[in-house]
């Protein structure tokens, strides 16, 4: 029955008979699990969003390969001695999609449009005065170099502008809405221009010919980035079925998001190339503090010790992920020898600390879903692991949703759970630590560390910083708030036609680099 609906879907589909079917020499065909919710920088978007719109849109810097920031739309960057002046001076020859060159001018009128509240952008808090710092004002001293003025010196103000999740904090050119400010869409520097965009079936973009690539590989958001092919349409296939048997058939060209679970088969086609890169996104298990058990550290250390969480990290990912007990990942600039420690797995001195914990048997609860596999599969594992260390383990499987709101309040004791990429070292600390009294979801709130992960906010030279990760790293190790299992991998499969595709930190797609024979 199950064969007789995938072939209903494989016929009926219209990336397989339709339009999008074509084998246009020049259209390189992707496929993602759902439609993009806007073109619109960083509103209303989630991560296809961002993955689709980071190849039309380009800020004034961009992340490396690594998660480092460096000039993209700027040729260079100045900051003052106390942190609060941000210059930029604009590389030479960059043109909109429209044809008309990049000026400060439109530095400042994108930034006036995303720090009004009306535009409703995702990163407004982060710059106007509720988060990370308030921009005071954006000054165009001539065309070719913008001012940016801060309340308040801070060592991610780089950082934040690149995220994706923020559009890159792309600059626009104001022909991008219309004479009531009302968006109509984006007109920006990127190597592809948005094309046409059918709800539901696909997003085409198509090359930008007077496109001013930065010389160099690709690096991240930055580097090379010439595209290759004509057009790049991204078709909407929801089953991830479907779409391994699309891409068998060669009705799409590149699944840039395959799983792990696909990865045996697919190596073993020799019409299909397989690309892995670890990504920076983070898998573990939560452990609540506050609780009556496990708010004794031994207990938690006893976990630790019991969980061998190499060995599931391993196993759920292939063996495609290193494992990782930092919440530096392992792609990061800061993942120092400091970062590779882990507590050993070691049953006896599980079963030791229990005992010097006086601890009698009381039931912990893992919770887990099964939306996600691989969080699941972790809980299984780690309860059987627990289980043969003496302690009382057993699974609860809710939905996401109810998962994630226990999340949010702070309600379990521990939790199979997984935090998307952050690509500063301090933000990935940050997610994670708080006050757990006014943030419930905050899962480590060490005085001592919060203080640290302060200090690393804010200063900018990079062994100091490296210093503070390297102590948290230790204390997280001693605290144990949180197992850490593994980061995320980017799998992708390629078809005959498509060459060049390569993952990274991000785990986002990029076509540019990508060529069709």
């Amino acid at each position: 029955m199950r064969r007789a609906a995938l072939a209903l879907t494989l016929f009926a589909a219209p990336w397989i008979v339709g339009p999008a079917a074509a084998q246009s020499p020049g259209t390189l065909r992707v496929s993602i699990n759902a439609d993009i919710r806007t073109n619109d920088p960083g509103v209303n978007r989630d991560g296809n969003t961002d993955g689709v719109m980071m190849h039309v849109l380009e800020g004034l810097v961009g992340l490396t390969e690594n998660g480092d920031v460096a000039p993209l739309l700027a040729a260079r960057i100045d900051v003052s001695d106390d942190g609060k002046t941000y210059t930029f001076t604009l590389r030479d020859g960059v043109t909109f999609h429209n044809g008309q060159p990049l000026t400060s001018a439109d530095v400042a009128w994108t930034w006036k449009r995303y720090l009004d509240p009306a535009t409703k952008w995702r990163c407004q808090s982060e710059f106007g005065g509720k988060g990370l710092t308030r921009i005071e004002a954006v000054e165009t001293p001539d065309a070719r170099t913008a001012v940016f003025r801060i309340d308040k010196p801070t060592a991610i103000f780089l950082s934040v502008m690149a995220r994706p999740d923020c559009g890159g904090s792309a600059i626009l050119h104001k022909d991008s809405v219309d004479a009531d400010g009302k968006w109509k869409g984006p007109i920006a520097t990127g190597p592809f221009k948005f094309g046409e965009w059918k709800r539901s079936e696909f997003i085409e973009l198509e090359r930008f010919a007077g496109y001013a690539s930065l010389p160099g590989p690709r690096d991240g958001y930055v580097g090379g980035k010439k595209a290759e092919v004509e057009r790049v349409r991204f078709l909407v296939i929801p089953d991830p079925a479907a779409t391994k048997a699309a891409l068998l058939a060669g009705s799409i060209d590149v699944w840039a998001d395959a799983s792990a679970e696909d990865l045996p088969e697919l190596k073993r086609r020799s019409d299909i190339t397989v690309d892995t890169a670890p990504t920076m996104s983070v898998s573990g298990f939560l452990l609540q503090t506050r609780d009556p058990v496990l708010q004794d550290v031994r207990v938690r250390r006893a976990i630790a010790h019991a969980i061998d969480t190499a060995e599931i990290a391993t196993g759920i990912t292939q063996g495609t992920a290193q494992p990782n007990a930092s919440m530096v990942p392992v792609p990061s600039s800061y993942y120092s020898k400091v970062q590779a420690q882990r507590l050993a797995a070691d049953p006896a001195a599980a079963k030791k600390l229990l005992a010097e914990a006086g601890y009698r048997g009381q039931t912990i609860k893992i919770l887990a879903n099964k939306r996600y596999g691989a969080m699941y599969d972790a809980a299984v594992l780690a309860q059987a692991m627990m289980q043969q260390a003496g302690i009382t383990a057993e699974l609860e499987v809710l939905e996401w949703a109810t998962q994630l709101d226990r999340y949010l309040k702070g309600d379990y004791q521990m939790m199979s759970f997984s935090y998307s990429a952050r690509l500063d070292a301090a933000l990935n600390y940050e997610m994670m630590s708080g006050p757990k009294a006014t943030q419930p979801r905050k899962v480590w709130d060490n005085p001592e560390a919060l203080k640290l992960l302060g200090e690393a906010m804010v200063v900018a030279d990079r062994s100091r910083r490296q210093a503070i990760f390297d102590r948290l790293h230790t204390m997280f190790l001693a605290d144990v708030p949180m197992l850490v299992l593994y980061n995320g991998v980017d799998i992708a499969a390629s078809g005959k036609r498509a060459k060049g595709y390569k993952g990274w930190a991000a785990g986002q797609p990029r076509l540019w680099g990508v060529s069709l024979q």
